[in-house]
């Protein structure tokens, strides 16, 4: 049975996106440096963006690009997270809803970008449906499907149980799913496909081994 959500944005992610994230940290560097930066950004078509998640960048794909240093463009060191979704799930704590009011205007935000879409009310099978197409656009790039496929724990992100897909390259963890908004909201969760170095954490750890599982992933995917 489906959990309910309060809404849902999204942008589809291609493969063209992916491959656009997944080649960040080979391409020629670009120092650390406003103006240098700038450049790229202009010449990418990205933009800058700091209504939707402070600090961060916009992708010609019409995603959200953040990251953990001032330059992302080869650096094989950079964290990087690319936010295609945006959900309000339920707060079992909010039963008078007394956050909707501006929380929803926060999805409604996401939503009114150019080729982002959404609904209200929504759903868990909703959310996994967007995350299942992602899934496909990640697989198609890399060649192969995901290395381990769990739900998400419960001290990784508000709301109810969302799958992660684990993928790995011979440099950086890919890690699709849901993850906490980091950002003012607070009770938002993101979608995101994160891509960060595989010494952010140990090795992956067996299926079998849930905690440890937990702890990899947040390792991977917290700003």
């Amino acid at each position: 049975m489906s959990l309910p959500v309060r809404a849902l944005a999204h942008r589809p992610l291609t493969t063209e996106a992916v491959a656009e994230l997944v080649a960040l940290p080979a391409v020629p560097p670009v120092p650390d440096d406003v103006d240098a930066v700038e450049a790229e950004v202009r010449r990418r078509g990205w933009a800058w963006e700091d209504a939707l998640v402070c600090e961060s960048f916009r992708t010609a794909h019409g995603h959200v690009l953040c990251t953990d240093v001032v330059s992302p463009f080869g650096c094989p060191e950079a964290r990087t997270f690319l936010v295609f979704g945006e959900v309000y799930p339920v707060d079992p704590h909010d039963g008078d809803m007394a956050n909707a009011s501006w929380l929803y205007g926060l999805v409604d935000r996401w939503q009114e970008q150019p080729g982002w879409s959404g609904s209200r009310p929504s759903t868990v099978d909703a959310c996994e449906a967007v995350l299942a197409r992602a899934a496909r656009a990640v697989t198609d790039h890399l060649g192969t499907p995901p290395e381990r496929t769990v739900l998400s724990a419960e001290s990784l992100v508000t709301g109810p149980p969302l799958t992660h897909r684990i993928w790995r390259t011979a440099t950086h963890a890919l890690v699709l799913g849901p993850a906490a908004d980091n950002g003012p909201y607070g009770y938002l969760t993101h979608l995101q496909l994160s891509c960060t170095p595989l010494d952010s954490g140990p090795g992956l750890p067996p299926a079998e081994d849930e905690d440890g599982l937990a702890s990899w992933i947040a390792a991977h995917i917290d700003w």
